[in-house]
């Protein structure tokens, strides 16, 4: 069965125990009928890329550009409270427009189409200490292709959290709660480590040989943004040297706080479902549609608050079209959610501070041992995964 049991305390909203739902069942044709109405979707907007879609990348990246300008203007007048907070914001905002709508989109391959060498998403560079190449390694490929399958997909949980039942509870978990804060302050710096996977060279599993390019690669990177952003541009400003280097720190701070929290927003509130290496091995495209679905969760809110999350808001039409350009996701949206309803699958979606709520929720109980949280039966979904016999 495609689902996960997800636990719950009284304090948590939930009962110890629940009964088991009976589960949804979807047959063969029916996944492949998705996987043929998503694949027509699909087409539906690639065949509409082009001008629109053009002048809406160039936008973003004027704004993103005059943010980082005028927050870099602002620092000079830090010393007025007033215009220090203003520097701050400014530059948070580039950095969020940055790395979300620019920089996560890009790098997905999707802008490749207008040939602009800029956004080309083999060479582009982001502003943030990951190095870009290790980031698409991490995160288009392990990430995307093995979403929500535990054992492969290494974000559930980074390799230091536990997010899912199905990965052993021991006492390290205990500090779920305080390795998640950690996390979200240096979110940037665990991101560029994710592809080390620190866990499995403790383990023995990787050796350090193994992963020298990806150190000197990480050296390199961060090396620029340290110089850059508390050397640098703290010196242009003279005088104001610490209040520079504390404002751009805060605004990659701002940054951190706000990727961290609708990235995980978009993959761990609860109904979020979580897959077996054996019951996805041999996948079709249809059986790969579902599996997004079902792993995945949306975050409703305003078209400013979709542009700040680099529409990863939309994270279910993100995992199900990763390389269409992610402006185009509220527009194909509608479509996803009616496909769901039609054959009576989940759609994932609330407020904010509602996904937020119970991903921290999730954090705080799966620190606990299983014996103090029980485990309850949330509905799953059966697949057909052979066409029955004539």
């Amino acid at each position: 069965m495609l689902g996960l049991t997800l636990p719950t305390l009284p304090f948590l909203g939930g009962t110890k125990k629940q009964e088991a739902a009976v589960p949804i069942v979807l047959s063969y044709e029916q996944v492949e009928e998705i996987g043929r109405e998503l694949d027509e979707l699909r087409a539906r907007i690639v065949a509409d890329l082009g001008e629109q879609d053009r002048e809406y990348i160039y936008r973003i990246i004027k704004a993103q550009r005059g943010f980082e300008v005028a927050g870099r203007g602002l620092m000079y007048l830090g010393f007025l409270p007033p215009f220090w907070l203003a520097a701050v914001g400014a530059l948070g905002i580039s950095k969020i427009l940055d790395n979300m709508e620019i920089g996560h989109n890009v790098m997905h391959g999707q802008y490749d189409w207008m040939r602009e060498p800029g956004l080309n998403s083999r060479v582009f560079e982001w502003d943030t200490v990951c190095p870009a190449d290790q980031w698409r390694h991490s995160h288009n490929y392990m990430h995307h292709t093995y979403t929500n399958i535990v054992g492969r997909d290494r974000d559930i949980g980074y390799g230091i959290l536990r997010m899912d039942e199905a990965q052993k509870w021991n006492p390290y978990y205990l500090g779920n709660p305080v390795y998640a804060f950690a996390l979200m302050v240096f979110f940037e710096w665990g991101v560029m480590l994710h592809d080390l996977e620190t866990e499995n060279i403790v383990k023995g599993k990787r050796k350090w040989h193994d992963v020298k390019p990806l150190l000197q690669g990480m050296w390199r990177k961060a090396g620029r943004q340290v110089l850059k952003d508390y050397l640098v541009f703290p010196a242009l400003t003279g005088p104001l040297f610490v209040t520079t280097l504390l404002g751009n720190a805060s605004a990659n701070l701002v940054r951190n706080l706000w990727t961290y929290s609708i990235i995980f927003c978009g993959h761990f509130p609860t109904g979020v479902q979580t897959f077996s290496e054996e019951e996805t091995a041999e996948e079709t495209q249809g059986q790969w549609y579902v599996r997004q679905m079902l792993g995945s969760a949306n975050i409703e809110g305003s078209p400013l608050f979709h542009i700040m999350s680099g529409n990863l808001s939309h994270q279910i039409e993100h995992h199900l079209f990763p390389d269409i350009p992610a402006h185009r996701y509220p527009e194909m949206a509608p479509h996803v959610r009616a496909l769901c309803e039609k054959h009576g699958l989940p759609y994932n979606t609330g407020g904010f501070f509602k996904q937020i709520g119970s991903v921290w929720g999730k954090i705080f109980t799966l620190a606990l041992p299983p014996f103090l949280t029980g485990s309850r039966a949330a509905p799953g979904v059966i697949v057909e995964r052979q066409k029955a016999a004539a």
